[in-house]
């Protein structure tokens, strides 16, 4: 029997550099990469048909390599099979369409869902899957592993080792599957440091998981995406964020909780230092986050509402903010933060009790998607965050009270006692340009046929929700006993829409009866009181005031 080689990958690694040593003559030194040769490199270290990972993340975007990327040649390098996060920039679509690339493995796709919805009709791009971040980062140590990864740091010093700032984000994920298993990853970074004048605050990956360095010839991208003026925060979603606070954190207890983005829950943040210090809630609700550092939450920090707050990147112009509070947010020697995507998607599903999100479509058995026709946007992280943890076994107040409910009067293995994560949907009854949030039939099921997909890219299953909230009311969909009563229990708080009027009014009304559904008036909530003026800030400069000027927004949000 011929002897097996076991060092393959690790022979092709070799090889690999090699090339790029031989292609970079002078212009490698070290592992320092002269920015203008970062195609040549690219040409050298990449194999068609190979597996690449393009650091694109919620926010920091490896956007100098995503550039380099587009200008190989297709005929020297094609197929390949890109496995990433986000598809954020025109770049990441661009090497599809230019026959770099061919399939595509992802999580959230963003600004650029109508034209991958294009692409992917067209036959120029083979989905894999739709994944949630958790999924496509347990599949890069698995089945996904990427041969070459391109990634994106704050700096770098001659050696290698790599200072990722307050946004590591997927990057410890992406280089440690990629480095342990004879593969490539090249980091561009905004600065090097000699180590003599100039030093690393922290090391975030250590030199020898690197294998290339190149400076680029402007910092990288980084999109402030969970940044929401409160200027724009409307009367409806005040009313929404009072019912929420009130009939849903304030009754059962939430402590550890993940906020979705959106003007909704940044209206909640708003309202906890005003509305629900007015309910006697602070210290009971609110306290613990898997969060990026939103600027709506400073006044809520400033008044003691919250003690904790690990993120999943960071935000610009928190960073002054961040490192004055080192108390709540997880920061390293040098004071900035370290974020971790990871991370803190884990702490969003097995740590947190409860989940509150948005979506676009909802369908009458609780399924929602933000797939819809014309515009594939993928799921991010609101699968990990919007499921019941199956695996969850450490008991909380929320958790336990959301698994009475559920399993109350249940024989056999429904009724086993069992805790169970609070998944809220919330949702105003119609979307931009008068568009239904409440559907008969998701067009994720169309996107499946057209696309010829396992399944329909259903965000998040109708079994995990346990609350729908809408400016009409609350509907608890853990005390619904049969499909019948789900189906009238989402009617019952559609509003004027389609899914809405065709309500079967003595069963909504029997619900309401029985507490599943409750409207404002039920909660003791005036819909009158509901104006911006319980907003703890209503403005952006209302924010900076509020974190003693430490908060710097973006410039597109200064209006001063």
């Amino acid at each position: 029997m011929e002897a097996r080689h076991w060092n393959s990958k690790a022979d092709e690694r070799a090889a690999r550099l090699a090339r790029a040593s031989s292609a970079l003559g002078a212009r490698l030194t070290g592992k320092c990469v002269d920015a203008a040769a970062i195609t040549t490199l690219l040409e050298a270290v990449i194999a068609s048909g190979d597996r690449v990972c393009l650091e694109g993340n919620n926010q920091k975007q490896a956007d100098f390599l995503a550039k380099a990327l587009v200008k190989i040649d297709p005929k020297r390098v094609h197929g390949l099979h890109m496995v990433q996060s986000v598809l954020a920039l025109p770049e990441h679509l661009d090497i599809f369409e230019n026959g770099v690339a061919s399939r595509l493995d992802f999580s959230f796709s963003g600004p650029q869902g109508a034209r991958l919805a294009q692409l992917v009709s067209g036959g120029r791009i083979e989905i894999g899957a739709i994944h949630t971040y958790l999924e496509l980062f347990a599949r890069y140590f698995v089945d996904l592993t990427p041969k070459v990864a391109l990634v994106a740091a704050q700096a770098a010093d001659a050696q290698g080792n790599l200072y990722t700032g307050p946004n590591t984000e997927d990057t410890s994920a992406i280089v440690e599957a990629t480095a342990f298993s004879g593969g490539i990853v090249i980091a561009q970074v905004n600065e090097l440091v000699d180590g003599k004048t100039t030093t690393l605050p922290r090391v975030d990956v250590p030199a020898d998981w690197v294998s290339f360095v190149v400076k680029a010839p402007h910092p990288n991208f980084i999109e402030p995406l969970f940044t929401r003026d409160p200027a724009q925060i409307s009367e409806i979603q005040v009313l929404m964020a009072m019912m929420a606070i009130k009939g849903i954190y304030g009754e059962y207890g939430v402590q550890r909780l993940n906020h979705g983005i959106g003007f909704d829950t940044a209206a909640i943040e708003l309202l906890l230092p005003t509305y629900g210090e007015s309910l006697g809630l602070k210290g009971k609700i609110g306290k613990h986050w898997a969060l990026n550092p939103h600027p709506a939450l400073i006044p809520a920090i400033e008044a003691g509402w919250v003690e904790s707050v690990h993120s999943f990147g960071s935000e610009l112009g928190m960073e002054d903010y961040v490192r004055a509070r080192s108390d709540v947010f997880f920061t390293g020697p040098d004071g900035s933060l370290r974020s971790n995507r990871a991370f803190c998607q884990a702490a969003g599903h097995y740590a947190c009790d409860m989940f509150i999100g948005s979506t676009l479509q909802m369908d009458l058995d609780g399924n929602s998607s933000t797939a819809t026709l014309g515009r594939i946007a993928g799921f991010g992280g609101a699968p990990n965050m919007g499921a019941d943890a199956r695996g969850r076994r450490h008991a909380s107040p929320a958790w336990l009270k959301a698994g009475r409910e559920a399993r109350s009067g249940r024989s056999g293995a429904a009724g086993t006692p069992r805790g169970q994560k609070l998944v809220v949907q919330m949702v105003e009854t119609f979307r931009e340009h008068m568009q239904p949030a409440f559907v008969e039939r998701l067009d994720a099921w169309t996107l499946q046929e057209q696309s010829g997909m396992a399944l329909p890219p259903i965000m998040i299953y109708g079994e995990d929700v346990s609350h729908i909230l809408t400016e009409e009311g609350i509907a608890n969909l853990l005390l619904c006993r049969s499909d019948a009563e789900r189906e009238q229990a989402i009617r019952g708080v559609a509003g004027y829409t389609a899914v809405g009027l065709a309500r079967d009014r003595r069963a909504v009304e029997n619900l309401r009866d029985r507490g599943v559904i409750r409207r404002p008036q039920d909660l003791g909530i005036d819909p009158r009181q509901a104006t911006r003026n319980l907003l703890a800030a209503r403005s952006m400069r209302d924010l900076v005031d509020a974190s003693g000027g430490l908060y710097q927004p973006p410039r597109r949000f200064r209006n001063w």
